[in-house]
């Protein structure tokens, strides 16, 4: 109730200027995220079953609909392409065939999407990511029955409350205070982004050297000349 109020309250500031409120709409739906006690210890656990999917030979598997689903194959992507640096391809399939969707949706039902894939390529050891803004969506639901079933690990990007999902996965990770999909989803890519990162720190740790070079404070007297500024 008291985020409801919070939430409500957002949306009354800066009526005039609906650009200014939805930045800070977001700005405040990250804050709720870290101020939240289980999300960054379950963003850690995302990272740790993902390095340790990939150590072991095992392959990353990703699904959503609509919005989600294009987070689902923008984290398969950066995997098997690059992310900061040059490095080795790694294994991670998005559930995002157009044939494959509309050829099981066509045969078993839409709700079966996800679930057959899972069924057709997933492995014990292998780590499954959903997303759902809601937590409910029934293709996703059955999707983590099947993987549960094969030894698959399950981690969930969720929003609302976690909906059903959320005692299903392994490891939920829900955004707070946000009640529209698009700000949930702004969350999701960036929890995305980071566990990616944080894997490669790992396991490629010299594609990182001349980030932390670049992090390290040199000369930090900062001034306004011109009307930029301008790092001395």
């Amino acid at each position: 109730m008291r985020l409801s109020r919070n939430w409500e309250r957002i949306g009354r500031m800066n009526q005039n200027d609906p650009v200014r409120a939805s930045f800070e709409e977001a700005l405040a739906t990250l804050q709720a995220f870290l101020a939240s006690p289980e999300a960054l210890p379950n963003v850690q656990r995302f990272v740790e079953a993902a390095a340790t999917t990939l150590a072991r030979g095992g392959k990353l598997l990703s699904c959503g609909n609509g919005g989600s689903m294009c987070d689902a194959m923008h984290f398969a992507e950066e995997w098997t392409g690059r992310f900061r640096g040059n490095r080795d391809a790694l294994p991670a399939i998005a559930f995002s065939d157009p044939s494959q969707l509309t050829c099981i949706a066509n045969d078993f039902g839409f709700d079966e999407v996800f679930a057959r894939q899972v069924e057709a390529l997933g492995r014990p050891g292998d780590l499954l990511v959903m997303m759902s803004t809601s937590g409910n969506s029934p293709n996703c639901l059955r999707a983590v029955e099947v993987a549960r079933a094969r030894g698959i690990t399950v981690v969930g990007l969720l929003g609302k409350g976690g909906g059903k999902l959320q005692s299903l996965v392994d490891i939920p990770i829900v955004v707070p205070l946000a009640q529209t999909s698009d700000r949930i989803q702004e969350v999701h890519i960036k929890v995305l982004h980071i566990v990616i990162e944080a894997v490669e720190r790992r396991m490629f740790p010299k594609n990182y050297e001349r980030f932390c070079k670049a992090r390290r404070p040199a000369s930090t007297s900062v001034t306004r000349a011109r009307g930029e500024f301008v790092r001395r």
